[in-house]
């Protein structure tokens, strides 16, 4: 009790000029499957999403944060901090053994719940070919350092069930389904009881959603959700409401945490894992944009970063680049938790940004982009590639012109490059050397196919 009370008055001191500020409480909330195409604050023309748009403009919005194309790479990177060919093994899979951001958090002392979507301890059908191997082989919730937990997709596929309407979940070790609810729903009602519980603790929310993710089906939002025998019809003529009822979830997980009393001391990251489903077309700056998930093009990478802290950060938007790797060092430095030699992260904190100090920014992001083996991996391969604001280097020589905040991308002609373009060539091809440099998971070494096979170059 008397180093509770030491660590709340520590909190409350004022800091030093240019100090990263300690937050009592952290929420990092995570779409999925949404570019920056999705929010009317980047420039999204087809989406109310008046909640994000909110704690964009109080808040800070960042303009260059990236992504991995899919989920579980990006997942992976977030919990661990690390570039995935350093520990990557499957898709779907967080190896065992790995330390990852709630292991610090609940280190540093904060009450730790992860909620919404896991998809990290078993991913493969058991008919498929090569899936005993991979089957189970990850991290369950459990010993993925969160003292609570309530999470779809947290064991074997053929068990995960529905997300949305009719929700299945696996709730601190008991599996549920409960009929006539939606899951983001009862994900905030999770996520704001255990904040109530831990309202006189330092907490860290970990909440990886499910929404915008396929199957696009009704939301509480849609005419459809009245029938509930439409409520898992699936149609992309959805995609809308689901994200439209994914910016009300969040209103409604702001206003959950505001009638604890707990807003003007928590911190709210919203990010998302990827671009949006390519099924999907939107108006984004007066211009059609197709979804770009999977793809290692802009639209596949470039995602939304938002950071609100009411009276500490101060609005605006911050141009730095930021990828997934970045936040467990940003954590680190955000709780003062020092994170060990041991753990090896690739990541760079943005922590100072969110204050108005220079901090150290990137200088260039890596992607190490290949989610095989896994089922329905087949159409898949491997890119190594670096970018900057200005362009993108991949590892097979392709280099391209990218500007602005939107999706643009040309490629350049290597036999006639300005001196700007040679320089910063060099620069990201300096990166990637560098970035592939040892340690390497075993796993990443060879290229192996969607089945764990060897690929024949």
């Amino acid at each position: 009790m008397i180093l509770r009370t030491v660590l709340t008055l520590a909190l409350c001191l004022p800091l030093a000029p240019g100090a990263v500020e300690i937050p009592r409480n952290i929420v990092l909330i995570m779409a999925d499957d949404l570019g920056i195409e999705g929010l009317g604050c980047y420039g999204g023309e087809d989406y109310r999403t008046p909640h994000l748009d909110r704690l964009a403009a109080t808040g800070l919005r960042f303009t260059h944060a990236y992504s991995q194309p899919l989920c579980t790479p990006t997942r992976l990177q977030i919990m661990t901090g690390k570039y995935n060919h350093r520990n990557w093994s499957a898709f779907g899979i967080l190896p065992k053994g790995e330390k990852t951001i709630g292991h610090l958090m609940s280190g540093a002392g904060y009450q730790t719940c992860l909620a919404g979507k896991w998809q990290l301890t078993s991913y493969d059908p058991p008919d498929f070919p090569g899936a005993t191997q991979r089957r189970g082989s990850g991290t369950h919730p459990k010993n993925a350092g969160f003292h609570e937990y309530s999470l779809y997709h947290a064991e074997e596929t053929e068990d995960k069930g529905s997300r949305y309407a009719n929700p299945t979940y696996l709730r601190n070790g008991k599996l549920v389904t409960a009929e006539g609810k939606y899951g983001e729903d009862l994900t905030v009602d999770f996520i704001a009881d255990f904040m109530k519980r831990h309202r006189r603790e330092r907490i860290f929310v970990y909440y990886p959603m499910a929404l915008p993710h396929w199957p696009m089906v009704p939301a509480p939002n849609s005419d459809d959700w009245k029938d509930p025998s439409l409520r898992l019809n699936k149609d992309p003529r959805h995609f809308k409401d689901m994200v439209e009822y994914l910016d009300t979830t969040v209103g409604n997980l702001v206003a959950r945490i505001e009638a604890l009393d707990l807003r003007k001391d928590t911190l709210i990251l919203f990010y998302s894992d990827n671009g949006t489903d390519r099924r999907i077309t939107s108006s984004f700056r007066q211009k059609r944009i197709k979804g770009g998930k999977n793809q290692v093009t802009q639209n596949g990478i470039r995602v939304p970063l938002i950071a609100n802290w009411p009276t500490r950060i101060t609005p605006g938007t911050n141009c730095d680049l930021i990828d997934a790797s970045d936040f467990l060092s940003t954590l680190s430095d955000l709780t003062g938790e020092e994170l060990p030699a041991s753990w090896a992260t690739d990541g760079v904190s943005f922590a100072p940004r969110l204050f108005g100090h220079p901090g150290q920014p990137r200088k260039w992001a890596f992607f190490w982009y290949d989610p095989r083996p896994g089922w329905d991996k087949d159409s898949f391969r491997r890119h190594i590639f670096s970018l900057d604001h200005h362009y993108k280097l991949f590892s097979d020589g392709r280099f391209f012109h990218i500007a602005g905040e939107g999706f643009t991308e040309e490629r350049l002609d290597l036999e006639s490059l300005s001196r700007e373009q040679q320089a910063a060539r060099n620069k990201l091809q300096a990166a990637i050397a560098h970035c592939m440099q040892p340690p390497v998971s075993p796993s990443a070494l060879h290229e192996v196919d969607a089945f764990g096979n060897p690929v024949r170059n």
